[in-house]
């Protein structure tokens, strides 16, 4: 909160990929709005849908009854979805979406007889939300620690990062041979994993070898694994892909979605299943196989009908082809940003981007971390006209989709502007 009572940001309006605050000051929006906008902010099409629906009904609960939207929804999802989802189970946010995912794999095993399975594995420096259950099946110390004696303990495996003159396919058969061996030492036990798709968000933007998750796929089946692929960042074009599995035919046991969902408006989110995922939970009142799990706002009319706008806008923008063309602009732009002498990578998947900052980049080493450089960056950037956000040292750059190619180049060229001055900057008080 000091840093918020220092200068703080009030934002009162936007437009397109433009925020106003305040005093006045319009800013790109270079990280569309904590990586939830896609089409822009006041986006016809979705407003409109949104007052239709409210001259309808706001909300009616999804307890014990049904509404027209979420129906609707949950119809498109699952036409979108990897052909083997079929259910779909709504809650408020990507947290919520994984928690439920995770006490749906739980209860899964036990439904079915299984009451030996109850463990979780996760990848290292795994990021999933900061409910109990999420934090308890992430991994990254600085959010975590804190909570330790809350949390269920999980089986974490390291996230396969690339060591030094490593091939990608070296490292994807690397890890995929120390998850085996976990797997068949432990396969009774576990019930599930869960695992980012393709490139890890919170915890740095830190991109998966080809390969891999498909590999992690065929060693759940292989071992009666349940596999939970968290698409809360990547889904709805993000990565290129409608989801991101697709870029590895992966077909997830249970998947979880929210963000873009609603085009960056509404608090939609939801957990997609399997048939099997379903038919587990299936039976009379008297058998207790209930999933014993539901939220107030679950299937939200409002925020429904704002979803349902937002896919259609997809289709008829055809904004997945937009998202590969623009990915490829942004990789040239982001060829500059690689060459600064305070960069030490930068990764892409699609319209997501993370760049890391270092004090020398021939030995990669970072910055003091009080020195908070990419924050600084940030701060730096903001003067300049672009909001965007800091994870550690790595500054994020994932624009809303709707972005033209003159709009990216102008959120690189700030952002090399920023890193500059912040970065020497901070040298110069070393000093």
């Amino acid at each position: 909160m000091s840093d918020y009572e220092k200068d703080p940001l009030i934002i009162e309006s936007g437009n397109g990929v433009y925020l106003k605050d305040i005093e006045g000051n319009t800013y790109l929006d270079g990280y569309s709005s904590l990586w939830l906008n896609v089409h822009g902010h006041r986006k016809k099409e979705i407003d409109e849908a949104i007052e239709k629906q409210l001259q309808l009904i706001a909300h009616s609960t999804l307890l014990g009854a049904a509404n027209i939207p979420s129906i609707q929804l949950a119809e498109k999802l699952v036409e979108l979805a990897p052909e083997a989802i079929t259910r779909v189970f709504y809650s408020d946010s990507g947290a919520e979406a994984v928690e439920i995912a995770v006490k749906m794999a739980y209860q899964y095993w036990q439904n079915r007889g299984y009451e030996n399975k109850k463990s979780f594995v996760t990848l290292s420096n795994g990021y999933h939300g900061d409910t109990v259950g999420t934090m308890s099946v992430g991994s990254i110390e600085l959010y975590h620690k804190v909570y330790t004696s809350l949390l269920f303990d999980a089986i974490v495996i390291p996230f396969p990062a690339s060591k030094e003159e490593q091939t990608e396919s070296d490292l994807c058969r690397e890890s995929l041979k120390q998850l085996r061996e976990l797997f068949e030492a432990k396969h009774e036990e576990i019930a599930g994993i869960t695992v980012e798709a393709l490139i890890q968000g919170a915890g740095g933007m830190n991109l998966m070898p080809k390969g891999y998750l498909k590999g992690v796929e065929q060693l759940c089946k292989e071992f009666h694994i349940l596999l939970i692929v968290d698409e809360v960042a990547t889904g709805f074009g993000r990565t290129g892909k409608m989801f991101a599995v697709e870029h590895e035919n992966v077909q997830p046991d249970i998947m979880t979605v929210a963000k873009g969902i609603t085009g960056g408006y509404l608090p939609i989110a939801a957990t997609l299943t399997q048939e099997h995922i379903y038919e587990a939970f299936y039976g009379e009142y008297t058998d207790l196989k209930t999933f014993f799990h539901g939220h107030s706002y679950t299937g939200n009319q409002l925020g429904c009908a704002a979803a349902l706008a937002n896919l259609e806008i997809f289709e008829k923008e055809n904004i997945i082809q937009q998202v590969e063309e623009k990915a490829l602009f942004l990789e040239e732009q982001l060829k500059h940003v690689a060459e600064l002498e305070f960069v030490g990578a930068v990764r892409q998947l699609g319209l997501m981007c993370g760049i890391q900052l270092v004090q020398h980049k021939r030995t990669s080493e970072p910055f003091p971390w009080e020195q908070r450089v990419a924050y600084r960056s940030t701060l730096k950037m903001r003067a300049l006209g672009m909001l965007t956000r800091p994870l550690g040292d790595v500054i994020v750059l994932m624009p809303p989709l709707a972005a033209t190619n003159d709009q990216l180049k102008q959120m690189v060229d700030i952002m090399k502007e920023g890193i500059m001055e912040a970065a020497t900057e901070c040298l110069e008080q070393q000093v």
